[in-house]
């Protein structure tokens, strides 16, 4: 971890009901989305595959699966601040500076760092929304502060996270039964991959009508042991924007966000 990373403590208002939306000028643009979209389509697939592996600790592969899933965040924050994009959103955290790529730079980093953290932070939920218009793309981060899981989520508890130590006969029904609550959301976060692929289709193998419009809600996080996982289709509103995209800029977070947190999200569960 570098050294700015260390001294990184996040900035909710970064992300306070805003989205950053991103030009889709040509199929080169189109392009870069989709490759990223399909790496997280595999990095899900990979942790479904280890978490129906008894082998291999939960951790590891939530580990995997963000590591991958950080890297097209960082590409982003690359395409439009340089190599130096840390100390860049470090700079706008610090008030340093106050324009328009160190604010969509900093709300990028600040999403990769609260990713990170869902699988260390209890009682918190990494909640994305993705959403495909005709010329962009908008990139919605959100987490919680007070829920962990959805109305849809699948559960699964892990083992090495129990604060109990449990043994003989208890230890081993608890073991048996937290790895066939693994095997059982492997099955259904593999299957939610293919939903990534559907809405986001490559330019070079699609018409434009048929990924003009597409999107996706993700959410995951953890509560001790328990962790949680859901992935789901947005419909995006096609009146949303009247002008066409130039450059990266932030924007209300719209009301297809609103949307999904009310039909997701138990009540009193505190969006950030």
């Amino acid at each position: 971890m570098s050294e700015q990373r260390v001294k990184f403590n996040g900035d909710t208002k970064v992300l306070y009901r805003k989205a950053v939306r991103i030009p889709l000028p040509d199929k080169d643009a189109e392009r870069m989305v989709h490759e990223d979209m399909m790496n997280v389509a595999d990095a899900r697939e990979q942790t479904a595959e280890m978490l129906a592996d008894p082998d291999i600790p939960l951790v590891e592969a939530y580990e995997k699966e963000t590591e991958r899933a950080a890297e097209t965040y960082r590409r982003r924050c690359r395409h439009i601040a340089g190599d130096d994009y840390e100390e860049i959103a470090m700079a706008y955290s610090r008030g340093e500076r106050n324009d328009r790529v160190g604010a969509i730079t900093a709300y990028f980093f600040e999403g990769l760092w609260r990713m990170q953290q869902r699988i260390s932070v209890t009682d918190m939920m990494f909640f994305p929304i993705i959403l495909r218009y005709p010329d962009c793309l908008t990139v919605n981060i959100r987490f919680t502060s007070s829920g962990y899981t959805t109305s849809e989520s699948v559960l699964y508890e892990s083992p090495e996270h129990s604060p109990e130590d449990l043994e003989g006969e208890y230890g081993e029904r608890y073991y048996n039964e937290s790895l066939y609550s693994q095997k059982e959301a492997a099955k259904q976060i593999k299957a939610t991959s293919q939903i990534i692929r559907e809405e986001f289709p490559s330019p070079d193998e699609s018409t434009f009508e048929e990924r003009k419009y597409g999107g996706i809600v993700t959410a995951g996080g953890k509560k001790g042991s328990v962790f949680s996982s859901m992935l789901q289709r947005v419909e995006p509103d096609p009146n949303r924007f009247s002008e066409p995209a130039t450059e990266p800029m932030l924007v209300d977070e719209g009301n297809e966000a609103k949307r999904t947190e009310r039909e997701l999200l138990p009540d009193g569960v505190i969006v950030l």
